[in-house]
C-alpha cells in the first residue's frame, strides 16, 4: 500500500504534468488567434477545404485579436462566406457586395474569418521580375523557379498597372448548406478591373493545396485597386508590360 507522503506527492506531479501540457498546448478551436507569434513565416489558421466541403462557415480567428498589427499582411473570406478581408502593410479591408455590379470596400480589423493567412512584414525587398510575367500561371512559375533554394511558404506583393483583371467577393446566401465548392460559390460575384494600378498580395505554397490555395495552383492572391474602391480574391490576370514590380520578404 502507498503510504499518504508518497500519495500525495504522486497525485502533485500529475497534476503538475496536467497543467504543463494545457500550458503548452495553445490555443485552439474556433477562437484560436490571439496567441499566435510575432513572425515573418505564413500562419495558416483553418482550413479551405473545411469550409468548402464541411461547411465550417464559422470564425476560426478574430483579426483584431492578432498581436502587433504593424507590418501585418494577411487575407481570407468574411466568417459564413460573407465578403473578403485583405490586410497589406498594417491596414485592413473589407469587401462585401452590395449589388451583382457594385461593391463596397471598409477599413478595419473588426472582422473574423473561417480561415485565413498571416504574416508580419518587417521589410520587402524589390526583386527582379521579367516583362513576360503577366499572368497568374507565369507568375507561379516564375515564383516556383526563382525561389526553390528559399524559405517557403512565403507572402508576396506585387504593385502594377492590370490592363485586365477580374476578383471575386463570396457572398453566401444566409441559411444556405455549404457541402461542396460549388454550394460555397452560390452567391459569389466577379468584378472586372481594366487599366488600373493595384496592389497585390499573394501566397506561395507547394504544400498548401486545399489548405490555403486551390488544389491545382500553388497560389493564392488578393488584389486592391489603387483608389480603394475594388478588392477581392485574383482569379485572373495580364500586368501591362513594365508596369510591375515584385517584393519579396527581406528574410526571403
Amino acid at each position: 500500500m502507498i503510504t499518504s507522503p508518497i500519495k500525495h506527492s504522486i497525485i502533485a506531479l500529475a497534476v503538475s504534468a496536467l497543467l504543463m501540457m494545457y500550458a503548452c498546448s495553445g490555443p485552439s478551436g474556433p477562437s484560436a488567434s490571439a496567441s499566435q507569434p510575432i513572425s515573418a513565416t505564413p500562419i495558416i489558421v483553418g482550413a479551405m477545404k473545411n469550409v468548402m466541403r464541411k461547411g465550417e462557415l464559422f470564425a476560426r480567428i478574430s483579426i483584431d485579436t492578432i498581436a502587433n498589427k504593424t507590418n501585418l499582411c494577411g487575407f481570407g473570406p468574411v466568417e459564413n462566406l460573407k465578403g473578403e478581408i485583405t490586410i497589406i502593410d498594417g491596414h485592413a479591408y473589407k469587401a462585401q457586395v452590395i449589388t451583382d455590379s457594385t461593391m463596397s470596400v471598409t477599413e478595419s480589423f473588426q472582422l473574423k474569418a473561417p480561415f485565413f493567412g498571416y504574416a508580419h512584414i518587417s521589410g520587402w525587398l524589390l526583386t527582379p521580375m521579367p516583362d513576360t510575367v503577366q499572368n497568374l500561371a507565369q507568375l507561379e512559375d516564375f515564383l516556383n523557379q526563382t525561389t526553390k533554394n528559399s524559405p517557403r511558404p512565403f507572402f508576396f506583393k506585387i504593385t502594377a498597372r492590370m490592363e485586365q483583371a477580374s476578383v471575386h467577393v463570396m457572398n453566401l446566401p444566409d441559411g444556405t448548406k455549404v457541402t461542396s465548392p460549388e454550394d460555397a460559390a452560390i452567391g459569389k460575384r466577379s468584378f472586372p478591373i481594366a487599366n488600373t494600378d493595384a496592389e497585390l498580395i499573394g501566397f506561395f505554397s507547394t504544400e498548401h493545396k486545399t489548405i490555403f490555395t486551390h488544389h491545382d495552383t500553388f497560389l493564392h492572391i488578393h488584389l486592391l485597386t489603387s483608389d480603394k474602391h475594388t478588392m477581392g480574391h485574383l482569379d485572373k490576370m495580364t500586368i501591362a508590360k513594365g508596369s510591375a514590380k515584385l517584393f519579396l520578404p527581406e528574410n526571403q
